[in-house]
């Protein structure tokens, strides 16, 4: 594990109140980063990553900084909630006053919740499950449970941490669900199967939640009566390592901080890969659906997942079906979690491959399911490989000059591998169940 020269902080600034003094920076060289999630009004407006030198930085300068960085969003914002906007940051914020009309609709969205049950697959990874269920229970939403799902433990120490947190008084209720095969997809459709919420947030056992995540959920799935997944930023949890750093140039998991509805009509965005890119839209670390939707599709292809040969893909396919299917996917900003970074190249490198076999398993998966897709993906074969390989393309822009090109090499290859790996693991799972009749 390769230490960084100065490892980036994280932490967050409300722009409604005074701008402070970051001190000197400390590390290597009289300099260190910080990365700041910049919120207004609670809502998040844009993220700044300032380097600091001996002399730290002056107020003044950091909100010259600040306005730079997200100025349009945070006049957008100021506009929505009908208040003038001002042409620049002072260094005093942007002032609390009246209550904002955002507050006042997330209020009104609060006051009629529907139930949403939080989803969560774990393997052999008690401590860090025990984390996220740490954020979640700090939830502000009001209506919400909890379904664990042990995916083929090799042990019982995650059942019997659920069971202690089971008997703690005014924690929301946990059910825990043990699913007797490995897969993240086999893992969700038995969630699925006791899921009591009108909708369902899935999230992974290596994040932390944001207080407002399930308030985002709601806000995404107010914007429009045909929205069916609402999906949100990722940011990460720490950047102490060279491999942390890497893969947030490898493209990260946050799309960005602008309300947007997608489908395959009016709402279609200008991109000649779409639909097939809808790892553009979110990730599966941060997604939810309509509970009855998601049954009505069958759930997820219980080939694809982590854990399975297939490494992935379940999540694009799903975002995929949502699409296809006429109804819509929100990404609402405000959605937002953490996601804790691998912190050895090594596991870098292994999750990098597992995004290419999972990218070429995903697509095997669209084709075969709906042989309708097999036309215009490929259509999509030569402006994809652009975006692939292309240093310019959406895909590569963040990477520096330094970019490990192992980490694209083992994307590529996996890439090629995936539609094997998928036909493999879509036989074992299909073996498993006739051995199951």
């Amino acid at each position: 594990m390769t230490v960084i020269d100065c490892a980036i902080d994280i932490t967050e600034l409300e722009l409604a109140d005074p701008v402070p003094d970051l001190p000197p920076g400390l590390c290597r060289g009289g300099a260190t980063r910080t990365q700041i999630l910049l919120r207004l009004h609670d809502q998040p407006v844009g993220l700044l990553q300032p380097r600091i030198g001996r002399d730290g930085i002056r107020a003044d300068e950091l909100a010259t900084e600040i306005w730079r960085a997200a100025g349009p969003t945070i006049c957008a914002h100021l506009h929505a909630d009908g208040i003038d906007a001002p042409d620049r940051l002072d260094p005093k914020g942007l002032g609390r006053g009246a209550e904002p009309m955002c507050a006042k609709r997330r209020k009104a969205l609060i006051a009629q919740a529907p139930p949403i049950t939080v989803l969560i697959a774990t393997r052999d990874r008690t401590d860090s499950l025990m984390r996220c269920l740490g954020s979640v229970v700090r939830l502000s939403y009001p209506r919400f449970d909890v379904v664990v799902v042990d995916s083929a433990p090799s042990t019982d120490q995650t059942a019997l941490a659920v069971q202690q947190l089971q008997r703690q008084p005014g924690y929301p209720p946990v059910h825990y669900v043990r699913a007797e095969w490995p897969g993240l997809a086999f893992a969700h459709n038995r969630g699925l199967n006791v899921v009591t919420g009108t909708w369902v947030a899935i999230t992974d056992d290596d994040v932390t939640v944001d207080r407002h995540w399930l308030t985002g959920v709601l806000e995404g799935v107010s914007l429009d009566s045909n929205v069916a997944c609402v999906t949100g930023p990722i940011l990460p949890a720490e950047i102490q390592t060279r491999a942390q750093e890497l893969l947030e140039q490898y493209g990260g998991f946050n799309r960005g901080f602008t309300q947007c509805c997608y489908d395959t009509g009016s709402r279609r965005p200008p991109d000649a890969l779409f639909p097939f890119t809808t790892g553009r839209l979110g990730s599966g670390a941060n997604m939810a659906y309509q509970s009855e939707f998601l049954r009505e599709q069958g759930g997820f292809d219980l080939a694809m997942g982590s854990g399975t040969p297939a490494r992935g893909g379940d999540d694009l396919l799903g975002f995929l079906q949502v699409l296809i299917s006429g109804r819509m996917l929100a990404y609402q900003p405000s959605a937002l979690l953490w996601h804790w970074h691998p912190r050895e190249y090594v596991r870098l490198r292994r999750q990098a491959h597992g995004y290419g076999v999972g990218l070429g398993a995903y697509l095997t998966s669209a084709v075969t399911h709906d042989p309708s897709l097999l036309l215009p993906l490929a259509r999509s074969v030569i402006p994809g490989a652009r975006h692939f390989l292309a240093r310019s393309s959406v895909k590569n822009a963040a990477k520096k000059s330094d970019f490990p090109r192992s980490l694209e090499v083992a994307e590529l290859l996996g890439l090629v591998y995936g539609p094997l790996a998928y036909a493999r693991s879509y036989h074992r799972y299909r073996r498993m169940q006739c051995s199951k009749i």
